[in-house]
């Protein structure tokens, strides 16, 4: 029975330490306005060269959502400024994304916006 209990706790201190280290990894994600004072605008596509990121990161899109949008894309839809079928489109003005580990591609699918420039692609480590 002694065996049972001391595997049971190994299990409990196992688990407790794997969420103190998702924990640890989420207090450390940084936000970031994406465009700085800028915002998310045409101006976009130069902003994040010479920005570190990490997976966990929030990019935080603040724009006129009259005008503009936000929608996540893989390489494909990036270099071809193509809304995948059925894709995410944020279009609040102030949209929170979080980073994923690896290329994270976002562009604005209004007529001609990513063809001129409102385009970002992101590497988080």
């Amino acid at each position: 029975m002694a065996q049972g209990r001391g595997t049971s706790a190994m299990i409990t201190l196992m688990l407790l330490f794997c969420m103190l280290m998702l924990h640890s990894k989420m207090a450390h994600a940084n936000t970031y306005k994406v465009g700085d004072t800028g915002g998310w605008s045409l101006d976009a596509f130069y902003w994040p060269k010479g920005k570190s990121f990490r997976a966990g990161d929030i990019l935080v899109f603040q724009y006129n959502s009259a005008l503009h949008n936000v929608v996540v894309v893989d390489e494909a839809g990036y270099n071809a400024c193509s809304t995948p079928k059925g894709g995410n489109v944020y279009h609040s003005g102030n949209d929170q994304i979080q980073l994923v580990k690896g290329m994270n591609y976002f562009i604005c699918n209004f007529p001609g916006h990513c063809e001129g420039g409102m385009k970002i692609a992101v590497n988080a480590a």
